[in-house]
């Protein structure tokens, strides 16, 4: 009985309410913050039950309100055109002052390790592992990391933190601006997405890095994500109903000691995988919805201009075939709860990884989720950053995040900031008919015309003269081959095989690597992997 009531106590702690008495703020209300420009900018935090809170900002905008019965209070502040330093003070029983804070443009930064690794960690690249290239591209950013200074650029980190049983509404953290000294910590991704916003937009830039390696799509989403769809709620109450089990039947002494024993059995033979150190329940960052409710739950509903995601590769051995539908209530969800409209996602596709395939695939769980993030832009005011072509095939987290940045701000810098005449994207697929033995694929995306390219490293794609690679092709009877392709047009090339007569199916780089993939537009930007099958089954089904 007194397991199950310390239990009831972390659970209950898990959900707490803050204690408060002096009128205080979200930290991501403090000195050096980056607030949404041009905004109706939601500011809130803790007081005494029906305490007046009152917030002026030096730019002329005043707001005030009451804390509830449970403390809790927000304003909402107009905020002014890009600029600064301003500075926010905040007015109850107490007063607190922000210093240094700038108006511009602030997005929310979030995924898994490709998101969350810094500077520091890209910095360093081993050249026994590593091609000279990601060497070249390590050093880059290792310079990049000890030279740059921005006072305009800023990062809030949010602190990683599980809450598998409810939404969290403590936050901590504070904002930096980019120095050599703070450099190293900032999100690699986001810091090259923010670095090209401030270029060409010239106004203040903040990210929100609110990150976790090794994560899948499940523990981001919502709860009420999961009530969309009957069996991913029974997933969902199966995994919570499996940890409170698991938290009962806990015994660290033990745990520990069958650790100890796993491991100095490992040891003498060094068979299969090293043991790891069983991580309490309650602390299991793969849990559905702990992330959202520990790390996005207290964020929200802070103005932002939009996010970039860059996940997907945890999910490429969990719920495969769940995963773009999972994302996609992912992101409804968390419009929902930020109420904001609906604010622009960009999501970083999973870059080339792994040996080359040597023959045509049918299945590839890599490839299955890069055609579920592609398939994911039919949800209105999406984007996608194309990266098969800036990929490492002995390491999952590319060393080039300059070009993922690069391409992320594309999108934001044509759809929401009014640069019509970019070209945002690489060739999409969008439509195809056959003729005779010939497939014709028709593309979006395509800006001044289709063309064959190279890229190598950071340099800029160059054209060259080169058949088209990694398409394959598949007839009646259910046999793939490598196939033959033409560009035709500015928006289509034209796909056959000498054995395939009545052609059924093209699929274009359907590999975790496919290094002859080299189909791009004339701004240089690669085309996604596609299949022309609507109905393309993404998990392999083993009967045993």
């Amino acid at each position: 009985m007194k397991k199950r009531r310390s239990i009831l106590i972390l659970i209950l702690a898990a959900c707490g309410i803050p204690a408060h008495a002096e009128v205080q703020l979200s930290p991501l209300f403090s000195d050096h913050m980056v607030i949404q420009r041009e905004s109706t900018a939601p500011v809130w935090g803790m007081a005494d039950a029906g305490e007046r809170v009152t917030v002026v900002a030096s730019w002329g905008e005043e707001a005030s309100g009451v804390a509830g019965d449970d403390g809790k209070w927000m304003v909402q502040l107009q905020t002014p055109e890009a600029g600064g330093p301003h500075s926010i003070t905040v007015t109850g029983k107490n007063t607190v002052v922000l210093q240094d804070v700038l108006s511009g443009e602030v997005w929310f930064c979030s995924g898994q390790s490709n998101m969350d690794y810094t500077m520091q960690w890209l910095s360093a690249a081993n050249p026994d592992r590593a091609a000279a290239e990601d060497v070249l591209t390590a050093q880059y950013i290792h310079q990049e990391l000890n030279s740059a200074s921005d006072s305009q650029l800023r990062q809030f980190e949010v602190q990683k933190k599980t809450a598998p049983f409810g939404p969290q509404e403590s936050l901590k953290g504070s904002w930096v601006a980019s120095t050599p000294e703070a450099n190293g910590g900032f999100s690699a991704t986001a810091y090259f997405f923010a670095r090209e916003l401030r270029e060409q937009l010239q106004v203040p830039v903040g990210i929100i890095k609110c990150a976790w390696g090794g994560t899948r799509v499940e523990p981001w989403m919502p709860h009420d994500a999961f009530e969309q769809d009957p069996e991913m709620l029974e997933y969902y109450e199966a995994k919570l109903e499996g940890m409170k089990k698991g938290i009962e039947d806990w015994d660290a002494v033990e745990q520990k000691q069958n650790y100890e024993q796993a491991l100095a059995a490992w040891k003498e033979t060094k068979q299969g995988r090293k043991p790891q150190m069983p991580v309490y329940p309650m602390a299991d960052k793969q849990s559905p919805a702990t992330l959202f409710n520990g790390m996005v739950f207290a964020v929200k509903p802070f103005a932002i201009r939009g996010v970039i995601w860059y996940q997907g590769e945890s999910n490429a051995k969990h719920q495969i075939a769940q995963y773009g539908a999972n994302l996609t209530r992912m992101v409804s969800s968390w419009r929902s709860h930020w109420g904001q409209g609906e604010f622009p996602f960009y999501l970083a596709q999973l870059a080339n990884f792994r040996a080359p395939s040597q023959k045509p695939l049918e299945f590839d769980p890599w490839a299955s989720i890069q055609d579920q993030q592609r398939r994911f832009m039919k949800l209105e005011n999406t984007g996608m950053a194309v990266l098969n072509d800036i990929g490492e095939n002995n390491d999952i987290h590319p060393h080039n995040k300059i070009d993922v940045g690069k391409r992320l701000a594309l999108w934001a810098l044509k759809h929401d900031y009014g640069m019509d005449d970019i070209v945002a994207s690489g060739p999409l697929y969008e439509s195809h008919s056959v003729q005779g033995a010939e497939m014709l694929i028709r593309f979006s995306s395509v800006g001044q015309g289709l063309m064959v390219g190279e890229k190598v490293g950071m340099q800029d794609t160059r054209p060259i003269e080169a058949a088209l690679g990694h398409f394959q092709i598949c007839g009646e009877d259910g046999r793939w081959h490598w196939a033959a392709a033409e560009i035709i047009s500015k928006d289509t090339i034209k796909v056959s095989h000498p054995e395939v007569r009545h052609p059924v199916e093209v699929r274009y780089a359907w590999s975790k690597n496919p290094t002859s993939a080299n189909l791009y537009n004339k701004s240089g930007l690669p085309a996604s992997l596609f299949t022309t099958n609507p109905d393309v089954v993404y998990e392999k089904v083993v009967l045993e």
